[in-house]
This record gives structure tokens, C-alpha cells and sequence, in this order.
């Protein structure tokens, strides 16, 4: 059985969406004849924390554990809140901004390329050369972000000829957050050369996205392939459906997230129609940006709103399937459009319709569209917003209401470690 080493820095106690796709693949990879050895820090700094997960991790799988001096933690002494957001990607608008989080976005940008987490590279490095020369490993694979984990990945393949498999779950100078880190142009050149030596350093890439995939191959002649996240066949105790019409969205909602005309046409459809007042619900589960709650004020939709925090991922996938419509938002920008949510996938194995709001071209609308699992709308589509909104309660109203998906075999957690063994095989 091959041996391959997997330096990724979420892994459980994580909590979030990071955490969920190498966890799954290591499950699976055995059974396709790969042995997966895990490499991570022993001390990290995690936003958010769900000991939940791991239960979920393999007993057989060999996890490394190495210590990581974290600047988050010395700037949590400063503000804990704050710090918190802004590693999680919840970055106020400019305006909304104090000079403290101006300062630390300034600091995160500038002082530390490519990111916080840059300070584990050289310890790892040396600690993997001899872990990989003793235990005779000749492959690894390093996920971002952060992308400072590729960073080890590159110095491993010139000092000791690795193979080497870039994983990018999101972009990197292209990511949503990176115009907003403050950055100097000789900051902002850095990351790009960077970026551009890892493209054409490593032996393969893979996405998450096919958008991604067309960026990345602007920038390097080395093979990329997109290998999406997926859904897993979870057991979980099922909970009754809601009673109310239940729009639901399940995990982070950050500030640039907020699309006003889908709040609009809620509160049009609650001045219109007593019956839909009656029996409407806006579920937000997860963190939730301030400019978002208060769209939310602005078209008065408090009385109607629930907030839960952060729940493990067994709570939320009983939630989404609990609920009756589920929402998902993309940021209205060219820099999302490749941007493809890992609860996308769960969602559509929720047997719940999808409303989603996202940029033009986006590749979520390709996937749900195939997957006939929702609908896709654009920002200023209020009117069919609102009508696909009416065209839900009027089935839930004679519980018909569910989602009829087709295709999505492809997407389950078992075929895609598949597809990453295969590729892993050829390296």
C-alpha cells in the first residue's frame, strides 16, 4: 500500500467547513489503496471548535502532531472578539472598521505572508525530513488554506525530491478577503510570487473548483484537476420536520454575504400575505455579520429571525434536514464565482430544496442546475426571488414540498477519495 503524508493545519477539534474534506478523504483512501499518515500542529489556534469530530477519525490512521507558535494567540490579549473574526474571514466593511481592527488587518496582511502560520514552516520542515527519510515516504500532499502549508510542501520537494500534490481549497490571491488585508504592493507582489512558485513547483494541483482550475491554469503549464467537496452518508438521529416555513442557512454568514432583495422580498411577502406571515422562519445558524443582521433590522424581519450559534456537524446536518427551504449565499463579486461551499453538498442530500443567491457565472448555479437540487438567482433578482419563495410555501402549505436531486453519486466522499487515490497512484 502506498504511503503518503498529508500536512494539513485543520483537523479536528477544528470545527467548520476546513476540517471536513481531509477527514473524509482519509477515511476513504485506504480502501483504495492508499495509507494516509496525517501531519498537524499540536497546539493550533482554532476559531472554531467541534470535539464531535473526532470520533470520526480513523483509529488505524498514524497522526503526527507538532508544535505551532500562532500570532493569534498573542493578539486575542488585545481583543479575543476581534481576533476570532478576523482568522475566521469575518472582515467588517472599511467604514464599520475601529483603528484596532485596521491595525490587525494591516499586521495580518503585511508582517505575515502568506499568512498567521507562516511561523511553522521551518519546524516542520525540519521535523518531516526525518520523519520522511526514516519511515522512506516519497509523496506528500499539503492543503490550504493556509497556504503557508504549501510552503512546506515546496521546501520538502527541493530539499529531499518528493513527489508533491497541491491541494487549494480556495484561491489564494483571488480569495474573497485578500483585497481587504491592507496590503502594500510589495505585500501584494509577494503573495503573487509565491503563489505563482508553488503553481509551478508542485507535480499536480487540485481545486475545488472549476473556476479556480481556469485561474490556475493561466498561471502555470502544470496538470490541474478539480476534485469538489462532497457529502457523506451521515447517521444521525432525525429530527420532525419544522412546522413553520423554515429558510434556513446553516454555518457562516460573513459580512459581504447580504443580499438586501432577498430580505426585501421576504418582508414584501410578509406585509402581502397574513398566512405567510404566520407561518414563516428565518433560521441563521452559525456566526453572522453585523451589516447582515442589520439588513435583517433595516426590512424588520426580527420577530421572525432565530439565531443559534456554531452547532457541531451532527446538529447541522439534523437542522438541515429538519428544515424546510435552505439558503445559501455567495458574495456578489468576480473573486467568489469559483467559491463552492463544502455544506453545498449536504444540502443537497438533505432531500431540501435550495434557494441560492450567489455572483453571475457562478459554480454552484452549474451544480445545482445538474443536480436539479434548487434554484440559482443573481443579487438584483427580487422578483424571482420572491416568486420561488411563494412557489415553495404554496407546496409546503400541501406538504409537498422537497427536492427530487438526480446525479449525485459523483459527489459522495467515497468516489472522490477514488479519484484522488487514482491521481495519487500516477504521481
Amino acid at each position: 500500500m502506498k504511503k503518503v503524508l498529508i500536512v494539513t493545519y485543520y483537523w479536528p477539534p477544528a470545527g467548520g467547513p476546513g476540517v471536513q474534506r481531509w477527514l473524509k478523504f482519509v477515511k476513504y483512501l485506504p480502501e483504495n489503496g492508499i495509507e494516509p499518515i496525517v501531519y498537524t500542529p499540536e497546539n493550533p489556534h482554532y476559531p472554531l471548535k467541534d470535539t464531535s469530530l473526532e470520533a470520526e477519525i480513523p483509529s488505524e490512521i498514524k497522526v503526527l502532531k507538532n508544535a505551532i507558535f500562532e500570532p493569534y494567540a498573542v493578539a486575542g490579549m488585545l481583543s479575543k472578539k476581534d481576533t476570532e473574526k478576523i482568522s475566521s474571514g469575518i472582515i467588517p466593511k472599511e467604514q464599520k472598521q475601529g483603528f484596532l481592527q485596521k491595525f490587525m488587518l494591516f499586521i495580518r496582511g503585511n508582517f505575515f505572508i502568506p499568512d498567521a502560520r507562516k511561523f511553522w514552516i521551518k519546524p516542520s520542515v525540519k521535523y518531516l525530513t526525518s520523519y520522511l527519510k526514516e519511515h522512506e515516504i516519497d509523496t506528500i500532499i499539503t492543503t490550504g488554506p493556509p497556504h503557508s502549508m504549501h510552503l512546506i510542501g515546496m521546501e520538502l520537494k527541493k530539499t529531499m525530491g518528493v513527489k508533491w500534490l497541491a491541494d487549494f481549497r480556495d484561491p489564494w490571491t483571488q480569495i474573497g478577503y485578500h483585497s481587504k488585508l491592507k496590503l502594500l504592493p510589495a505585500s501584494r507582489k509577494k503573495h503573487q510570487e509565491l503563489e505563482k512558485e508553488v503553481l509551478q513547483s508542485a507535480e499536480k494541483i487540485i481545486t475545488t473548483s472549476f473556476t479556480t482550475k481556469a485561474e490556475f491554469l493561466s498561471k502555470t503549464k502544470r496538470p490541474v484537476e478539480v476534485i469538489t467537496n462532497g457529502y457523506d452518508v451521515e447517521k444521525v438521529e432525525k429530527l420532525p420536520m419544522d412546522e413553520k416555513f423554515s429558510i434556513s442557512h446553516i454555518g457562516s454568514l460573513l459580512s459581504g454575504r447580504n443580499p438586501e432583495n432577498l430580505w426585501q422580498a421576504i418582508s414584501e411577502l410578509i406585509t402581502e400575505n397574513e398566512d405567510f406571515a404566520k407561518d414563516f422562519q428565518l433560521k441563521l445558524v452559525g456566526a453572522v455579520g453585523d451589516p447582515v443582521l442589520e439588513s435583517i433590522q433595516k426590512w424588520h424581519l426580527e420577530e421572525w429571525l432565530v439565531l443559534k450559534n456554531y452547532v457541531s456537524h451532527s446538529e447541522a446536518l439534523q437542522l438541515q434536514k429538519s428544515s424546510q427551504l435552505l439558503l445559501l449565499i455567495e458574495i456578489d463579486s468576480e473573486e467568489t464565482k469559483g467559491i463552492i461551499p463544502g455544506k453545498l453538498f449536504e444540502y443537497m442530500v438533505s432531500e431540501r430544496p435550495i434557494l441560492a443567491v450567489g455572483p453571475v457565472d457562478a459554480d454552484i448555479e452549474k451544480i445545482i442546475r445538474e443536480t436539479n437540487t434548487g434554484s440559482y438567482f443573481l443579487y438584483p433578482q427580487k422578483g424571482e426571488i420572491k416568486a420561488y419563495i411563494l412557489e415553495k410555501y404554496e407546496l409546503f402549505k400541501k406538504g409537498e414540498l422537497r427536492s427530487y436531486p438526480i446525479g449525485l453519486q459523483q459527489y459522495s466522499r467515497s468516489a472522490l477519495a477514488k479519484r484522488l487515490a487514482n491521481l495519487i497512484k500516477q504521481l
